[in-house]
């Protein structure tokens, strides 16, 4: 393990989509709850909460919460660029950027997360625990867009699944 970095981890995923659509599915509040979030909240900068079917923009906010979890994630747009990039703060002053890249008939959605503190509870929460999220919810995105299930679990009953 001397040579694992526990600072930052890229994710890759090919997605029969279009560069517009996933742009969409995460920087529009009714798309990023289809396949990722419960509830999704996105304010402006001067606090005006963003339409649920408007794209969100550089310097706005935001607050995010899940099926099954009683929290809630804030963090700030860095960067939107309205196209195929995004940058937000993730898991305290993390950074996690996405960027969109057309491949043949794919488009690669690839998930960068940096920034990330190396004390042992943020190697095991954020490090490991962020790369196993975000590994199943761009599963789920690919799913979403690609075939129209949502593979979340959703149940209270059934709490510890790999899909929650």
């Amino acid at each position: 393990m001397n040579n694992f970095n526990w600072e930052t981890f890229t994710k890759k995923i090919a997605i029969k989509a279009s560069i517009s659509e996933l742009y969409n599915a995460w920087t529009i509040p009714e798309e990023i709850e289809k396949w990722f979030l419960s509830n999704a909240n996105f304010l402006k900068q001067n606090g005006e909460q963003v339409s649920g079917n408007k794209s969100i923009k550089t310097n706005d906010s935001y607050q995010w919460s899940w099926f099954l979890y009683d929290i809630v994630e804030t963090g700030h747009i860095i960067e939107a660029n309205g196209k195929d990039v995004l940058k937000f703060t993730f898991a305290g002053n993390c950074i996690v950027e996405i960027t969109l890249e057309q491949h043949q008939e794919f488009v690669i959605v690839k998930l960068i997360q940096s920034n990330i503190p190396t004390d042992n509870e943020s190697k095991r929460g954020i490090r490991l625990g962020c790369d196993s999220g975000w590994s199943f919810f761009l599963v789920n995105l690919k799913s979403v867009y690609e075939g129209g299930i949502d593979l979340r679990n959703k149940n209270k009953d059934l709490t510890g699944m790999l899909n929650n």
